[in-house]
């Protein structure tokens, strides 16, 4: 009988460290600091908040999936496919024809191309069509309080920023869940927690949603009219200049020393870019500034400037190749031949 209690209390001992590792504890100094966060930032009280921490799960599907996301590990001739298909083209024409009438009011309100907002919705959710399935309460948590380590030391300092972002997204949820009478534990969208068509993270949401359709109410689950606002709200808050170009196609001399800018922001005029041995490869009718882009393409080596609308582009996602791709899906869906042209 003792034998059999002893293993019995093994196997319990081994369960409870099974879900202790399955369900982590954050930090208690992190947890701490949150609600203290939470509460001075935010007027959040630290009952409701220690109601949602209980709620909130670890997940390492979560840490997985933000530890190789493909603009990282992808290179351009790769990446493009993913967004630039035959597919992916028609859907957005046929999404365009839908909702003609509400995107060209905004496009006439805003000064943002109605193809530029259906291009963002193809890129971030196939037209809503998977818009995410992790609990976005669950997903801001383990990145929060578990975002993922790599052991690199030139890497600590960024990896410390991006969980005090993740923390801070997690209190805007609360926050936005409040504001807007959302169920924040039925929340579902990306794995980083950004929601609804356009992939709003919280601060976001809180900030540049607007209600398009009049209804006092800023939903981006539900409502065409509001995200279609919101998108393009978010483009002009971020510097998008109606009827301004977005990248040019830029020729490298022959020998040019590799040119790596500081950052996406379009700082550097054609005649600077002239002088480090990139020019563009057609005339151009403007001097704007411009940022230079480099990508590896399917036929080699690419390089292009980018102007205002592109950096604008890069505040919705920090990557030059998202940029490029609802840049080229937006292109190809106003083309209207529902085929991808040549890479």
């Amino acid at each position: 009988m003792r034998t059999f209690l002893l293993r019995v209390s093994s196997l319990l001992l081994a369960v409870s460290a099974a879900a202790a590792a399955a369900n982590p504890s954050p930090d208690p100094a992190l947890r701490q600091a949150f609600l203290e966060h939470a509460n001075s930032e935010y007027g959040l009280p630290a009952a409701d908040v220690e109601a949602w921490l209980a709620r909130s799960e670890y997940r390492q599907s979560i840490v997985n999936a933000m530890s190789r996301p493909a603009e990282k590990v992808k290179p351009w001739r790769d990446y493009r496919p993913i967004f630039i298909s035959d597919k992916r083209i028609r859907d957005g024409q046929a999404f365009l024809a839908r909702h003609r009438d509400a995107l060209a009011k905004v496009e006439a309100d805003t000064g943002v191309p109605a193809e530029m907002i259906v291009a963002i919705i193809g890129v971030e959710t196939s037209y809503g069509g998977n818009t995410g399935s992790y609990p976005v309460l669950d997903a801001l948590y383990t990145l929060g309080f578990f975002y993922p380590v790599s052991g690199d030391p030139g890497q600590v300092e960024r990896e410390a920023a991006r969980g005090r972002f993740f923390r801070d997204e997690l209190a805007q949820v609360m926050l936005l869940a409040r504001e807007e009478n959302l169920d924040l534990a039925s929340l579902k969208g990306s794995y980083a927690g950004a929601m609804g068509y356009g992939q709003f993270m919280p601060s976001s949401y809180r900030a540049y949603a607007r209600d398009g359709d009049g209804d006092g109410r800023r939903d981006l689950f539900g409502s065409l009219d509001d995200v279609f606002a919101s998108i393009a709200n978010y483009f002009v808050a971020h510097g998008w200049q109606a009827g301004e170009p977005v990248v040019a196609l830029a020729r490298a001399e022959d020998g040019v020393e590799a040119f790596k800018p500081e950052g996406l922001e379009a700082r550097y005029s054609l005649a600077e870019l002239g002088e480090k041995g990139y020019r563009p490869a057609e005339a151009l009718g403007h001097d704007h500034k411009a940022t230079l882009v480099t990508l590896e393409g399917e036929n080699g080596t690419e390089h292009w400037f980018g102007f205002q609308n592109f950096y604008t582009i890069t505040r919705y996602n920090r990557s030059p190749m998202y940029a490029m791709a609802v840049y080229q899906l937006s292109r190809e869906i106003a083309a209207g031949t529902g085929v991808a042209a040549a890479p």
